[in-house]
């Protein structure tokens, strides 16, 4: 069900523009959340769409992904095997300062008399611009146009294109570009999904310098060990005479340039920012690579930059762009508004992951921190479709930096008393993060979560170099896990059990037999002993490697297979419903008319224990087994499922509306899959949660993704099979996406009359349209009818129980 409404923003002031966020005039009643939607980034560096001026803001944020600080976690009471320390992901150094003074004078927004304004997020040249006319108490009209960008090229470089013209008189004017250590992190109060924030600085100075106009800063956190350098050098470019002045402390530095302006001649001031980390490194060596960075921007030109940024967006578009249009009788300015915020939403995904090298990708992206800046299993089953089908080297990047993570999860297994490897439920340095275990450690379904990412990019990309190396290595440390935690149960007839676990949703932890869980888990165990016995019979010297590596025993690999073929799977005969765990069904019944809707979310305003009580679910649980899974139930199963468990799910999480749209479409309730799918698409920028202050939702903005494609567009990727079997809604008209499979590349187009697949490049492919097997070459484009009505790939051996 939905409760939360999405915010309004007023069309004069925010008008629909399919390729641009715009802001027409400013309106400091949506400063907190203009600062995320109007961020930047590109991965590895995350800026924060405040004002060149610093101020007004809500927070002035500046990220850097994987530069955290540690803190021990406090506990009352605390227990063996909990973990001990956190991480936080830092608000760094501050670049993106640039004041402004003419005739002695700030520019300040809130009291400035603003004849025009106007400030865009260009989705197609990755950059923010802003353009104002100013008119000074003095009468004296002051044009002030800015660009700034996060380079998608140039890892480790931003930049800010600055200009300034006075129209009508001479005037002296004062450009004071900064930068600004130690910035003040987020600090939680109530709300436990915030960063906890520091008492005082954590960033210790070590070096500061200045060189002509290039100013450097380098800081060391105190508890992680982690070294930061920021660097930024500067161009002025005026006919005007012009004066600097620089200065450098160890926490702040200013480049103060004094310019006698003359009516209508420009002053343009180009600023180019470099952020490098390290843990080994030390800040000399830091500081010198930022210098390499800065030389090289110079050198290159503003320009040059930004064409290399619209180059690599025009790239990430031709792979990615979802096209929705709406039908004839539907109001143009909301199926623009859905084309903008789904344009928007990839756009915050490519920000959030397309640098993001031998790091994961935060909960929040590089816009806020709350979170702390963790990786969470967000990643594997929301985001990575999206780039597993647009942008697979980015989706090989990230299941490489978990396999990284693996001997810090083979040490967490044996804290918690396991065999094998046990993957953090939220981390930034592969160490768990998470302080209540109930809803943290208990999810052992992220074992399964990122073993199913691997299959779907495996089967989706021929890659059998990653795994047969690094995928099998995880396979067989989550196998044992998931052996050894579960057990032979008499009173369940001898099936394979596995208690004391929490599935995806929080609101019922630490349960038994959750359906979820146990259903990812088998197909985690099948999935290991089958690539294992494959790479015995048909590759033994990768085999005696992977033995090597983790001293497996030939044994073990039937009992995986024997675990799995008898897993229980819970199953009321009276509802066929599969229960979400053992005691579910059993729970009182969640008062929701006498909720109010400013009770929401539950968990702020419950305590846990109250909520475990009761029949109620924050996000999707067994519905997304009945997506993600889809090939284990028959369609029959789906609805009643679906049925059952949507009243009692609030949807206090975001990660829900997309996959009950996309289940709501599979079993024909159109008027459910409109709504929870335009919840999922507007879920941030129409601030569906009411934090979109905070930072945006990674997880989410993939899940619109699937949405389009494994909703509407009916695409399922089975045994690496791709099929469709497409229910576009009456309200949308046409849609059309890309996807890259095997190293071809397919462009699919579904109207309410017929499915168009083109392949544009490749040497041929078979897909499946509504059960029927289609050959596709390259340059023919191939066009079915599509049948009307809700429709599920047929389950072999699914009975009257629904299959599982």
């Amino acid at each position: 069900m939905i409760r939360a409404k999405t915010v309004k923003a007023p069309h004069h002031i925010y008008p629909v523009d399919e390729w641009r966020i715009v802001e027409k005039q400013f309106y400091p009643r949506f400063l907190p959340q203009t600062e995320t939607i109007f961020s930047v980034a590109n991965g590895f560096l995350g800026l924060r769409g405040g004002f060149e001026e610093g101020s007004p803001g809500f927070q002035s944020g500046t990220f850097i992904n994987g530069f955290y600080e540690s803190w021990p976690i406090p506990y009352g009471e605390s227990a063996y095997g909990f973990a001990r320390t956190g991480q936080t992901m830092l608000n760094v150094t501050d670049c993106k300062i640039i004041k402004l003074y003419v005739d002695d004078e700030p520019f300040y927004l809130p009291t400035a008399n603003l004849l025009r304004f106007e400030r865009s997020l260009q989705m197609k040249e990755g950059t923010l611009d802003r353009e104002l006319l100013w008119e000074t108490p003095s009468g004296k009209f002051v044009l002030l146009e800015s660009r700034r960008l996060v380079s998608f090229k140039y890892r480790h470089l931003a930049a800010i294109a600055y200009r300034i013209t006075i129209l009508n008189d001479e005037a002296p004017v004062v450009i004071s570009s900064e930068l600004a250590g130690n910035q003040p992190n987020q600090s939680a109060v109530e709300d436990p999904r915030q960063a906890k924030g520091f008492a005082g600085s954590v960033l210790r100075p070590q070096q500061h310098y200045a060189r002509d106009q290039r100013v450097v800063l380098s800081h060391r956190t105190a508890s992680s060990a982690l070294t930061i350098a920021c660097g930024a050098d500067h161009v002025l470019e005026s006919e005007a005479p012009a004066k600097c002045r620089v200065e450098v402390s160890e926490d702040a530095a200013q480049v103060v340039y004094s310019i006698d302006a003359q009516p209508g001649v420009p002053i343009q001031l180009f600023k180019f920012v470099s952020y490098h980390t390290s843990r080994s490194a030390d800040a000399e060596e830091l500081c010198r690579r930022a210098e390499r960075t800065l030389d090289s921007a110079r050198g290159h030109g503003f320009e040059k930059i930004l064409e290399g940024q619209k180059d690599y967006l025009a790239d990430f578009w031709e792979r990615s762009d979802v096209l929705i249009e709406g039908s004839p009788d539907r109001d143009d300015v909301l199926a623009g508004e859905i084309r903008q915020a789904l344009r928007w939403n990839l756009f915050q995904i490519i920000q959030a992951a397309g640098r993001a090298e031998g790091t994961g990708i935060p909960a929040k992206g590089l816009t806020g921190q709350t979170y702390e800046g963790h990786y969470f299993w967000d990643t594997e089953i929301y985001v990575m479709p999206f780039l597993i089908y647009t942008a697979p080297r980015i989706a090989r990047n990230l299941l490489r930096y978990r396999h990284s993570m693996l001997d810090k999860a083979r040490q967490r297994a044996r804290e918690v008393n396991q065999k094998g490897a046990l993957f953090p439920w939220r981390t930034i340095n592969g160490e768990e993060a998470s302080a209540y275990y109930a809803a943290g450690t208990a999810q052992y379904h992220i074992n399964a979560d990122i073993v199913f990412a691997v299959r779907k990019y495996v089967e989706a990309t021929g890659d059998r170099s990653f795994l047969y190396n690094e995928g099998a290595e995880i396979l067989v440390e989550t196998a044992r896990l998931w052996l050894d935690l579960g057990f032979y149960s008499r009173n369940k007839e001898g099936k394979f059990c596995i208690h004391g676990v929490t599935g995806p949703d929080e609101y019922n932890a630490v349960v038994d037999n959750n359906t979820y869980t146990n259903l990812m888990a088998r197909e985690n165990l099948w999935y290991a002993a089958q690539t294992v016995e494959f790479m015995r019979d048909h590759n033994p010297p990768l085999y005696d490697a992977l033995v090597d590596k983790t001293r497996l025993d030939p044994a073990e690999i039937a009992e995986w297979r024997q675990a799995a073929d008898n897993m229980y799977l819970a199953y009321d005969e009276e509802t066929g419903v599969f229960p979400q765990d053992d005691q579910f069904l059993d729970k009182k019944e969640w008062d929701f008319a006498n909720t109010p809707r400013d009770r929401y979310p539950l968990l702020l305003h419950y305590h846990p224990l109250v909520i475990y009580r009761h029949k109620v679910i924050k996000q999707a649980d067994v519905v997304l087994a009945l997506f993600l899974l889809g090939d284990e139930f028959s369609l029959e199963a789906k609805k009643r499922n679906f049925d059952f468990y949507d009243p009692l799910t609030t949807g206090d999480s975001s990660l829900s509306a997309c996959i009950q749209s996309i289940v709501a479409t599979e079993v024909g309730d159109e008027e459910k899959a409109n709504s929870y799918g335009f919840s999922a698409v507007l879920m941030d920028l129409g601030d569906v949660g009411g934090n979109v202050r905070e930072g945006v939702h990674i997880a989410s903005m993939g899940g619109t993704w699937m949405v389009a494609v494994y909703g509407f567009a009916g695409m399922r990727d089975y045994n690496g099979e791709l099929s469709f079997r497409p229910r576009l809604p009456k309200s949308i008209r046409r849609l059309r996406f890309p996807l890259i499979l095997r190293e071809q590349r397919l462009v699919v187009e579904m109207r309410h009359e017929g499915a168009t697949y083109e392949l544009i490049e490749g040497a041929g492919l078979t897909i499946c349209h509504e059960g029927e097997p289609l050959r596709l070459e390259k340059g023919h484009p191939e066009t079915r009818p599509v049948t009307a009505g809700p429709g599920s790939r047929p389950t072999a051996g699914a009975g009257e129980g629904g299959g599982a």
